[in-house]
């Protein structure tokens, strides 16, 4: 199994930035994908998840209405889309499969 995040960066609030999460090593369209994030000195926390089929997402009441995880099934690939960033998004971003599979994370850096 493995899961490569992409996508992050730096941005000024109010901004967007879209991460990407490739897979590869397993069937991809069999298994619930997730988000978390950790934030320096802070607990990773979830962000959002989908299911197989990509029909029920569900997502952190902190980011609700601004961030949309989908999926794309033919390129074993899960987004994130994030807008109207605020500083408090600010941390690594992780792409995770259960059975403990995690990406080496991405930076989001919210700043002015």
């Amino acid at each position: 199994v493995q899961l490569v995040e992409s996508g992050g960066g730096l941005v000024q609030p109010g901004g967007s930035l879209r991460l990407s999460c490739a897979a590869s090593g397993f069937t991809f369209s069999r298994y619930l994908m997730s988000w978390y994030r950790q934030a320096p000195g802070k607990e990773r926390e979830l962000v959002a998840h989908i299911t197989s089929a990509g029909g029920v997402t569900n997502y952190a009441d902190s980011v609700k209405g601004r961030f949309t995880i989908s999926r794309d099934n033919a390129k074993n690939t899960v987004y994130l889309q994030m807008n109207s960033l605020k500083p408090e998004d600010t941390a690594v971003y992780y792409c995770y499969r259960r059975e403990g599979h995690w990406g080496q994370g991405t930076q989001v850096t919210v700043s002015s």
